[in-house]
């Protein structure tokens, strides 16, 4: 016979290998079957995670992204339930005359709660629905139906039950690790199940840490780093000398990358803007450098001023230093509809860091970004100071996602920004870890809600909704001296409001009343928002422009509050915004 002794939970942990309590089931098969047993308890906790999981959050989800989200938190859930019921089991129920019941009733309860469980999930993805389509109105698109939502519950099912497969499987690696060392060494119960426990963390930490995040973040190196080579259809290589990879340039047009070759081969030209604007234009001047341009970020920037040199970009009325998001983006609205607004008298600079997408580089690279975003605002602001001071372009910073955690990086204070002499920022959409952007929101005057606060009472930063543009100009409009600083972010933008605090402390957004397009029906539970709003960002870029993460033309709006041209009108606003309009139906 093998000898026993109890872990932690109650449960036995044998020292010796066990005989098969069947013989006639495989070892393997009973194993297997452990695997996917019932603790009923766990099943109870998992139901109410997964109702709680079906609540509405920041952006419409449909059945299939409701499965996976549902099916994490139930996992959640259920180990949540294993712990408590073995808690309450050692402490309340243990000893107990009563304890446990006869079989069949024992039988009768485990039925009861699976049945239970099921009918509460089926009756919670009723209104679940219908909180759905309240989202999706809010965006302007059409919702579920409550029959197809159903199918939530079979996608739940499936992804908790591979998530608690795995659980155990590791639960499993440290039993078996303290039966080996009770057995080899004679270690007692408890120091044996610390150790094992030991080593699986430490082995899942490294394996999670190491090769897998590695792993990760060099395979979607390899997966996009090919297109990095490609090119757009219908984008060549631009002629004009005032464009990066053009003949005459300093940065190749093989070497700018896919979305570097975009933006300088994009845009109004000088032709189209004297048509659009009734006067004599100049053609924009776009400098890029894409990664493979200079092998380091100081040698990318070191061309790059160079380029400013070559194109005569500070010359121009206006240089705007655009940090780029993940792959070297640069949202085609913001630079195009800046240029219109100015006839073409601009200079707009960008430099790539990454082949990442900018989800992928949130995720992995964040501090490359920052740093990235840093070397090229000071060598471009470097070399502007040395010009003389009546002959300076007006220096603009503009920066998207993760564009503006980059560009809030290069600045540790909000004076920094005026000090450094620039006229205006727009910020659009910027995560949550952005340093500048959470210490004046965590800031904000007394009295002003998180979702659009005041600073200052407005003197130098000011924070729009941008669900419209008379939302912007409201914000933008009052007496605005010196620099300007302005931060668009949609209520309903989850790269804005998603937080690891939100596991277990509620925002102030989610206390005070909804603003502009989030639904009043959102509410916080502890666990379950913080992977609902994480869930959101994987989607928050696909929802119609002036939600979630699309601005669409309100950066127009942005740009006219914080350095419109002299006598500009509402008029004007408008005409620029029909080109853009027009421009983004062409693409």
């Amino acid at each position: 016979m093998s000898a026993e002794t109890q872990d932690a939970t109650g449960e036995s942990i044998a020292v010796d290998p066990p005989g098969p309590r069947h013989p006639q089931r495989h070892p393997l098969f009973v194993w297997a079957w452990s695997l996917v047993r019932l603790d009923f308890g766990g099943v109870a906790v998992a139901t109410v995670f997964f109702c709680l999981s079906l609540t509405p959050s920041l952006l419409p989800r449909d059945w299939l992204f409701q499965g996976l989200i549902g099916g994490v938190n139930a996992s959640i859930g259920y180990a949540i339930g294993v712990v408590l019921a073995k808690v309450f089991h050692r402490f309340a129920l243990r000893h107990r005359e009563w304890w446990p019941p006869p079989k069949r009733t024992l039988n009768a309860l485990k039925v009861g709660i699976v049945a239970l469980s099921i009918v509460v999930c089926v009756s919670m993805l009723i209104p679940a629905a219908d909180w759905q389509r309240q989202v999706s109105a809010e965006m302007g698109i059409a919702g579920p139906t409550t029959l197809g939502y159903l199918r939530t519950l079979v996608a739940a099912v499936l992804v908790g039950g591979a998530c608690v497969c795995v659980t155990r499987v590791l639960y499993d690696a440290i039993k078996w690790l303290a039966r080996a060392f009770i057995r080899r060494w004679h270690l007692q119960q408890e120091i044996a199940l610390f150790v094992g426990t030991a080593i699986v963390v430490v082995l899942v930490i490294a394996l999670v840490n190491g090769v897998l995040y590695r792993g990760f973040l060099i395979g979607a190196s390899r997966v996009f780093q090919p297109q990095n080579s490609t090119t757009r259809d219908g984008v060549s290589e631009p002629a004009k000398p005032e464009k990066s990879g053009s003949p005459t340039s300093l940065a190749p047009w093989g070497t700018l990358g896919f979305q570097g070759r975009n933006f300088v081969a994009d845009g109004p030209h000088v032709a189209e803007l004297t048509k659009l604007n009734g006067r004599p234009a100049k053609e924009p001047i776009r400098v890029y450098a894409g990664l493979e341009s200079a092998d380091s970020d100081a040698a990318r920037a070191e061309i790059i001023v160079r380029e400013l040199e070559r194109t005569g970009a500070f010359d121009r009325q206006l240089l705007v230093v655009v940090p780029t998001t993940g792959t070297g983006w640069i949202n085609p609205v913001a630079a195009r509809a800046i240029e219109t607004m100015y006839n073409g008298d601009t200079a707009l600079v960008g430099m790539q860091y990454s082949y990442l997408p900018s989800w992928i580089s949130f995720l992995g690279d964040r501090e490359k970004s920052v740093e990235s975003g840093r070397v090229l605002i000071d060598a471009v602001h470097d070399r502007w100071s040395r010009l003389p001071v009546d002959r300076r372009p007006k220096l603009v910073l503009y920066g998207e996602s993760l564009g503006s955690l980059a560009g809030q990086g290069a600045f540790p204070w909000l004076p920094d920004i005026a000090r450094m002499g620039f006229s205006a920022v727009l910020w659009v959409g910027p995560p949550n870890e952005s340093t500048l952007w959470s210490g004046l929101v965590q800031r904000r005057d007394p009295g002003t809600p998180e979702f659009e606060p005041r600073y200052d009472d407005g003197r130098t930063v000011r924070f729009s909704q941008a669900v419209d543009s008379a939302d912007v100009a409201k914000v933008t409009k009052p007496e605005w001296e010196g620099t300007r600083v302005l931060f668009l972010q949609h209520p309903s933008d989850p790269i804005v409001w998603w937080s690891p605090s939100l596991l277990f402390s509620r925002p102030d957004w989610l206390v005070e009343p909804a603003g502009g397009d989030r639904t009043t029906s959102m509410r916080w539970y502890p666990i379950v928002s913080f992977w609902q709003v994480g869930a959101d960002m994987t989607n928050a870029a696909s929802v119609p422009a002036g939600h979630g993460h699309n601005y669409g033309d309100s950066v127009l709006d942005g740009w006219v509050g914080v350095i419109p041209p002299d006598g500009w009108t509402t008029a004007d606003t408008e005409r620029v915004r029909a080109a853009l309009q027009k421009a983004g139906n062409e693409y």
